[in-house]
């Protein structure tokens, strides 16, 4: 037990999934794993344990910004001892040939700061994925025929953004897509020695102003559950 986490030792699994939505966490262990028991709701943080094709997963909340994230996956690497942790989330699309429901595997995570940033001080740290996960997530995506982009993505500080310029940078430089916790888990990942990925949904799109419906967002969030799931025990 932890100050957010109030999993037993051992209720954790070394294969955990993060979304940043608790619900969210919910519904992908109801639907995905075998026996799901609640093992986290400290702070309404869900987190679940359960069972996909006999290999044990925890699917746990993040919370939104590489802050919160921050706080579960220290936790979840010093004191349950987890080894393999992919985000699976939403992201906005930044370039014209990536669409609303296609996946996004992050290749790397460009950010203006992150929690670690104290640390890296001077130095422009390049997080990126763990190329084990990445590459299994690939089969697994064409396995499906899942339309799929690899590459870059951004990691922003602000949801409500208002630096229009940083975005136009980005999109000029072929980042795929911006969400909020990426770069900080491929920080943590690399400096713990653990598998770190983020698999992303994009539901909606920056260029074109296309957004899924909430009551879409599940059924099209699927694929990338199980594309997060193949990769993790590939």
């Amino acid at each position: 037990m932890t100050i957010h986490i109030g999993a037993k030792p051992g209720d954790i699994a070394e294969t955990v999934l993060m979304p940043g939505d608790p619900y969210r966490a919910k519904w992908a262990a109801e639907t995905f794993l075998e026996n799901p028991v609640c093992v986290n709701e400290v702070r309404g943080m869900l987190g679940y344990t359960g069972t996909w094709k006999g290999n044990r997963v925890t699917i746990h909340g993040s919370g939104m910004g590489m802050p919160s994230l921050s706080i579960y996956v220290n936790e979840l690497i010093r004191d349950y001892n987890a080894q393999t942790l992919i985000r699976i989330g939403s992201c906005g699309g930044m370039q014209r040939k990536v669409a609303v429901r296609d996946v996004i595997l992050a290749m790397t995570a460009s950010s203006l700061s992150t929690p670690s940033s104290g640390i890296f001080k001077e130095l422009n740290f390049a997080p990126c994925a763990d190329w084990s996960l990445l590459r299994a997530a690939v089969s697994a995506a064409e396995a499906k025929g899942t339309p799929t982009h690899v590459g870059g993505i951004y990691s922003s500080d602000v949801f409500y953004d208002e630096r229009p310029d940083i975005n136009e940078q980005m999109t000029r430089h072929g980042i795929l897509g911006v969400e909020m916790e990426a770069a900080e888990l491929y920080n943590l990942a690399a400096r713990h020695g653990r598998r770190a990925l983020a698999v992303l949904t994009v539901s909606d799109h920056l260029l074109t102003g296309e957004a899924l419906p909430s009551e879409d967002r599940e059924r099209s969030f699927g694929d990338m559950v199980e594309i997060a799931l193949e990769a993790a025990f590939a």
